[in-house]
């Protein structure tokens, strides 16, 4: 064996058994422990109802603001055409409105005359009724 901790062109020869580490006379075995047992998941929160917020698309005026998927329908039943409104949910995760892309907007429009429960939709959102200070003035 050829130590080269000596600086400069020489080595010195070392027996092979110096260099060698020699094993504790005492040593425990090392045992690996089982694996912890998985954790249990926690099961799902319950997902909330969706809320919609419904806008007429020529005169901005608010619809429906908060509106449960029942009371949203019967907006779009009052409505003339799919284009005359804009339908935005509430994203709890971003913390704001999404606008329904056209396939999702197109479902509900379609959904809108199908007869429904009110047991399957929850309680009737309130109605934004907000009426132009022309009109408020007699």
């Amino acid at each position: 064996m050829l130590d080269t901790d000596t600086k400069g062109t020489g080595a010195r020869m070392v027996p092979l058994e110096e260099t060698l580490a020699k094993p504790a006379e005492h040593s425990t075995p090392i045992v690996p422990r089982p694996p912890a047992p998985a954790p249990e998941p926690k099961p799902p929160a319950p997902r909330r109802p969706r809320r919609f917020r419904v806008t007429d698309v020529l005169s901005r005026r608010v619809l429906a603001e908060d509106a449960d998927a029942r009371a949203t329908l019967d907006v779009l039943a009052g409505t003339r055409s799919i284009v005359d409104v804009t339908i935005d949910v509430w994203d709890p995760k971003a913390g704001r409105w999404r606008r329904l892309a056209h396939g999702e907007k197109s479902t509900l429009w379609n959904s809108r005359d199908r007869p429904r429960s009110r047991a399957a939709f929850g309680q009737r959102a309130r109605l934004v009724q907000r009426k132009s200070t022309s009109a408020a003035e007699p």
